[in-house]
């Protein structure tokens, strides 16, 4: 099979390109660096051309809707026509959830499903990466700030790409799809990841300060909508104090 990974050069999308190679298939990376810029729609029609199925992991949280939105919706009418299978990343508890990026998330799903080709979604919870940033940027010190019910089922970046691929060389399906939920083994609270990311690094454990939820979007986090309902996601991947163990000591970046 001849295969095209949208956002192939990052973190997801290159674990992805090596796990479709891996199995033997052509394997096509597509990203600026390679000629395709989905703001634009610059190199996409040539990278698609006798391509069998694309997966899309290319997003731009900076640009707005410019490629997570547009772009995507670019590639979906794009696979449509030539009848590809696209299989689509997606987020975990987006559908009522009022952060701005979730919502792109969800119109960009919206986008995919208007298209109306053969299509695959699957959404998965935050990664563990993602996880113990939202731990450091919610610690101050020896303090760490949580509002209500906030936790996290994160997931190892290496099970969604598993997954991605087992998708990408599986059935192709005859209209848009949507896979099972994807998520971690284990459901931590806030105070309890930042727990675990400040002992990784030697500190003592943080006092935990509770917040009122002010606004929409933080009531969204206190409810957990961020952890699927019990029974409604397969669990995949290491725990998070596994992948935590291999990092190192001072974590950087999402």
């Amino acid at each position: 099979m001849r295969l095209v990974v949208t956002g192939g050069a990052g973190d997801l999308g290159s674990r992805v390109v090596r796990g479709l190679a891996g199995r033997g298939h052509e394997v096509v990376s597509a990203s600026r660096r390679t000629g395709v810029d989905l703001a634009t729609g610059r190199g996409l029609d040539a990278v698609l051309e006798g391509t069998d199925a694309v997966v899309h992991c290319a997003d731009d949280t900076g640009a707005g809707d410019a490629v997570t939105v547009y772009g995507t919706r670019r590639v979906a009418d794009a696979a449509a026509t030539r009848g590809i299978h696209l299989v689509h990343v997606s987020i975990v508890g987006i559908d009522d959830h009022p952060l701005p990026y979730y919502r792109r998330k969800l119109r960009a799903e919206q986008g995919i499903l208007a298209a109306g080709g053969a299509s695959t979604i699957l959404r998965a919870t935050q990664f563990h990466s993602l996880a113990a940033y939202f731990a450091r940027a919610l610690t101050k010190g020896p303090l760490t700030f949580t509002i209500g019910d906030m936790a996290f089922q994160p997931v190892d970046t290496d099970a969604v790409a598993a997954r991605l691929v087992e998708l990408a060389l599986g059935r192709r399906p005859d209209a848009p799809t949507r896979a099972r939920d994807l998520a971690g083994p284990d459901v931590l609270s806030l105070p309890e990841l930042a727990t675990l990311v400040r002992a990784h690094r030697g500190a003592s454990a943080p006092r935990v300060v509770h917040l009122p939820a002010v606004g929409a979007t933080m009531h969204a986090f206190a409810r957990g909508r961020t952890v699927p309902p019990p029974g409604t996601a397969d669990l995949a991947g290491r725990p998070f104090v596994e992948w935590l163990a291999e990092q190192p000591a001072v974590l950087t970046g999402r």
